[in-house]
């Protein structure tokens, strides 16, 4: 497993960078703090954005194959527009009567389904998992928290905590237990929903028998940092069900998998074909804007509700409820998430021929647009496999298309392109992945 907490990263004089780029990398050193980190081996400097395209100073353009926070691309003019006009005439809180916040928390609870039926709105998706923790804990009277044993979850210093991916130094709560997944695991996909429950019960027993109980099954649906482990659909249904049997609700993290990137699915969780306790949202609710929300059942968040107190000044601000208005009426009114299924199955289709005439592809994982490519060839060693994968990202970087690497060895490419992409974009994607893997392997 990778120790380093950024591979994908810049290292001081790794590479030779233009003096303008060299300058402004001295003047972050010297006032930022050291936890940031920018991303490639030779750092991206952008100053423009339009749909899938990035822009760099001298005007050349990158193709955006990793942001899925502009799910609809980047400075989305009608998007834009609802944020500007909003912020011309007021930008107030949850404590005033307002119509469109009422107005956008019933759209967006009708495209749940019907048990889950109340909203609470916050800033990020970081938020959104720590008001979650927060409201499982009250409604179960329980501590435990079962996750993936590579998850992330957010930021903050609770969800922190309940996310191993942030590596060693960030110390797991003794009340946080890790479950394996099948895939990373080895194990066939026939047997992937008993391994899973299996895992969830052992953990279940071990909560129960220190004392926390379980308060919360806390889940990415599509696994993103461990992998992009997706399939076979169905396989955490066991484990679901073990939880709730235990006392404990069942929260989604939709942070990554919702809002139409799945495709075939509004929500991540619905391809599993399972309805979880609370849902929890940020990035690509409000296309760049910082907006997120829990959504959920009525009886524990009326439970919380009636004795926490939770409210915040920013959380449902009448500017972040016209941009996420806005993002809604696009996704359903322009068929978004049938574009991504239909583009992702593209990709899918171009990346099986490249893996059957290039070596350096061991698998490829999808739902929707979300896909987790694995580099190397059987036998290679974990390091080398790891390397590869980054020379594949950078070699793309300096071709001019962006995509990153996710999974506990960093050894799978992370794929995740806005989910207006067209049929032209996927191709360029794959010719310029192509010419990647003849580079590394060369």
């Amino acid at each position: 497993m990778s120790t380093d907490l950024m591979p994908n990263r810049y290292r001081p004089g790794e590479s030779d960078l233009p003096r303008r780029e060299s300058e402004l990398i001295a003047r972050r050193d010297e006032v930022l703090g050291a936890s940031y980190r920018l991303q490639y081996r030779r750092p991206v400097h952008f100053v423009r954005g339009e749909g899938m395209w990035l822009y760099d100073p001298d005007g050349r353009a990158y193709l955006d194959f990793y942001n899925n926070v502009p799910s609809l691309g980047h400075c989305h003019p009608e998007v834009n527009a609802a944020m500007a006009e909003q912020a011309g005439r007021i930008n107030a809180n949850t404590r005033y009567l307002e119509p469109k916040l009422v107005d956008y928390a019933e759209r967006l609870v009708d495209t749940f389904p019907s048990e889950l039926d109340r909203v609470v709105f916050t800033c990020t998706g970081s938020e959104s998992n720590d008001l979650a923790l927060r409201i499982a804990r009250f409604a179960s009277g329980n501590e435990g928290v079962i996750v993936s044993s590579y998850a992330y979850h957010g930021t903050s210093a609770a969800v922190a905590a309940v996310s191993p991916n942030l590596g060693d130094a960030v110390k797991l709560s003794p009340f946080v237990r890790m479950v394996s997944l099948p895939g990373p695991a080895g194990v066939p996909e026939a047997q992937a929903a008993d391994f899973f429950e299996a895992q969830v019960r052992a953990a279940i027993v071990d909560l129960n028998r220190r004392g926390p109980g379980v308060a919360a099954l806390l889940i990415d649906s599509i696994f993103s940092s461990d992998g992009v482990w997706v399939d076979p659909p169905g396989f955490i249904a066991g484990g679901v069900a073990a939880v709730r049997e235990a006392g404990g609700l069942v929260i989604a993290d939709e942070v990554q998998p919702g809002f139409g990137r799945t495709g075939a699915h509004m929500w991540g969780f619905e391809r599993h074909r399972i309805v979880p306790d609370l849902v929890t949202l940020g990035k690509p609710m409000g296309n760049g804007f910082p907006i997120g929300a829990v959504v959920g059942r009525k009886a524990p968040m009326g439970q919380f509700g009636a004795t926490s107190r939770y409210s915040n000044t920013f959380a449902g601000n009448t500017v972040g409820i016209a941009t996420a208005d806005a993002v809604l009426t696009i996704l359903q009114r322009d068929q978004i998430p049938q574009n991504a299924l239909a583009m992702s199955q593209r990709l899918r289709a171009g990346l099986e021929k490249i893996a059957q005439q290039q070596p350096g592809i061991l698998a490829i994982r999808n739902a929707g647009l979300f896909f987790g490519v694995d580099i190397g060839s059987e036998g290679t060693a974990a390091t080398v496999r790891r390397s590869m994968a980054l020379d594949v990202v950078n070699a793309m970087r300096d071709d001019g298309v962006l995509i990153s690497t996710t999974g506990a060895n960093e050894d799978s490419l992370k794929v995740r392109p806005p989910l207006v992409c067209q049929a032209e974009h996927v191709d360029l994607f794959l010719a310029a992945m192509e010419r990647a893997l003849v580079k590394v392997a060369g």
